[in-house]
């Protein structure tokens, strides 16, 4: 049985073509996977965030390791950090992690999920693709996605709740579902994105996951603020 995967391993999959390796146009998945990293450490409880002054600032409350290389990597820049920074600004750092997408399929293609390849521009340029090998996880991923978004079931778990945030924040729904289905569930991905569908969780599991929902709003300004500049 495969171990579950993180959300920033959902993401990356939900942003490759299956058949062609490559990312969806029109997608913002470097800002998507930053933001799902933060979103994981919130949902894994070493993170916290504090409204100071109108600022979301990120405080670290447990240091343990979490045994992902990549989350371990981010944990540990922002427990070292010499002073505590803002929601936005670690996502932006963490958007900005040196060949961020090759590291993440990679380790895809470790748990077999994904196959690395060459593919020729032009017959000049050469580039890196990862088709899809194993279809199994991502199909489920979007199954997961279908049952929260297409129906009114409330009792919906916590990482699939932030996971139609980031999604929908990172122009990933799109890409995956029929736009004019999703047009029609707009009500719904609304109070999803909201924080206002928790189903039966804890209230300290719900403060993490409402938290988690934030960093997916905040996605998009921050990858239009960079596209600006």
């Amino acid at each position: 049985m495969m171990e579950k995967l993180f959300l920033y391993e959902e993401i990356m999959l939900l942003a490759l073509r299956d058949e062609e390796g490559t990312i969806v146009s029109g997608s913002m998945y470097g800002f998507g996977l930053a933001g799902a990293i933060v979103a994981e450490l919130l949902l894994q409880h070493r993170i916290t965030v504090e409204e100071n002054k109108r600022r979301r600032v990120v405080n670290v409350v447990d240091t343990t390791m979490l045994g992902d290389p990549l989350l371990d990597e981010c944990l540990l820049k922002m427990q070292s950090a010499k002073r505590r920074a803002t929601l936005s600004t670690w996502i932006s750092r963490f958007s900005g992690i040196r060949k961020l997408k090759h590291r993440v399929a990679l380790q895809l293609c470790q748990r077999g999920i994904l196959r690395a390849e060459e593919d020729k521009i032009l017959l000049i340029f050469t580039r890196k693709i990862y088709p899809e090998v194993d279809p199994q996880p991502e199909n489920e991923i979007k199954e997961r996605l279908r049952e929260a978004i297409f129906t009114e079931d409330m009792d919906i778990n916590s990482r699939t709740l932030v996971l139609v945030s980031l999604a929908n924040s990172t122009s990933l729904l799109n890409a995956n579902f029929d736009k004019k289905a999703l047009k029609e569930r707009k009500q719904r991905i609304k109070a999803i994105t909201a924080g206002e569908v928790t189903g039966k969780a804890t209230a300290e599991a719900i403060q993490a996951m409402q938290a988690a929902v934030m960093v997916a709003t905040i996605v998009p300004v921050i990858a239009a603020a960079s596209s600006a500049s």
